[in-house]
């Protein structure tokens, strides 16, 4: 009987990998912590440890795969780990987080092509894509693309349930329902929640791997209405809580609920929209090829 062991069992594999590992712990984790004590405990941000803890999960699918390569470093490497570390000296110094957790994504980039080459960079870009996410805007940028969104939102959010007969009215982001007041916040239709939302909608592609194109390019890009909608349904499940059972209720348990909600609303609404494709995919490539020409 053979036994199979993980690359990384050798003394080889350890000696080439463990100082690797040692760098990046030593100059990310008081990074993470002070994201922890921060920006991660706000609403807005939340989504980083997640997006960080599924990188991580991709990283060691992949482990394999890249330790197994033949060592063939890219001239590019050095040069790319040089820009990596300024950046980072430079984010952590002036406490320009944009820098400072952008250069993550640079730095381990870099140690991949001095260590295994472009081929390894090609394994691990689907993590190294997605710890994009992760990475906090500069405030200006936020709040100059987020305040359409919030308008855009609240006025589909209005239109709709005053369509159903709710005594709704709205002014600016601002949507009054009965007695009830509702700012529609940054953390219920912002930039972040988007681009939560997109991360979330990149993963499902991700994981179910369709071997259409036309599949993956059409909900790529069907992401973005999706993410939309589902603000939407968020800030109509929170207006309609607060109408119905008052602006505790609204403000507490339920508006965390109506957090959960967001993110069931879009992946059933990504898994909805593959669907109606796949369908339609189907009866285009059933039909005869004199009615498709």
């Amino acid at each position: 009987m053979s036994v199979t062991t993980s690359p990384f069992a050798s003394r080889p594999a350890i000696a080439e990998w463990f100082p690797v590992f040692i760098g990046l712990i030593a100059l990310f984790v008081p990074t993470y912590v002070d994201l922890a004590r921060s920006i991660w405990a706000s609403e807005a941000q939340a989504h980083g440890p997640i997006i960080l803890g599924v990188a991580l999960f991709f990283f060691w699918r992949q482990h394999r795969a890249i330790h197994a390569l033949p060592a063939s470093p890219a001239s590019a490497g050095w040069p790319a780990f040089v820009f990596g570390l300024l950046l980072y000296i430079l984010g952590r110094s002036q406490d320009i987080l944009l820098f400072e957790v952008g250069s993550q994504i640079v730095i381990v980039a870099s140690l991949l092509l001095i260590i295994r080459g472009w081929a390894a960079l090609r394994l691990a870009w689907f993590p190294l894509f997605f710890m994009l996410f992760m990475i906090p805007l500069p405030g200006a940028v936020v709040d100059a693309l987020t305040l359409p969104m919030k308008m855009a939102v609240s006025q589909v959010a209005e239109h709709i349930l005053y369509a159903v007969g709710y005594p709704i009215a709205r002014t600016g982001v601002i949507l009054q329902i009965g007695q009830y007041k509702l700012l529609v916040a940054d953390a219920c239709a912002g930039l972040q929640t988007l681009f939560t939302l997109e991360a979330l909608g990149l993963l499902y592609l991700n994981i179910v791997r369709h071997d259409s194109l036309f599949r993956n390019v059409a909900l790529a890009i069907l992401i973005v209405p999706i993410s939309f909608t589902a603000n939407v349904i968020r800030v109509m499940a929170l207006t309609l809580i607060t109408y119905h059972y008052g602006d505790a209720a609204g403000q507490g348990f339920l508006h965390g609920f109506a957090g959960m909600l967001l993110f069931i609303s879009a992946l059933l609404l990504i898994i909805g929209v593959d669907s109606v494709l796949q369908l339609g995919e189907k009866r285009w490539r059933s039909q005869p090829a004199a009615v498709k020409a």
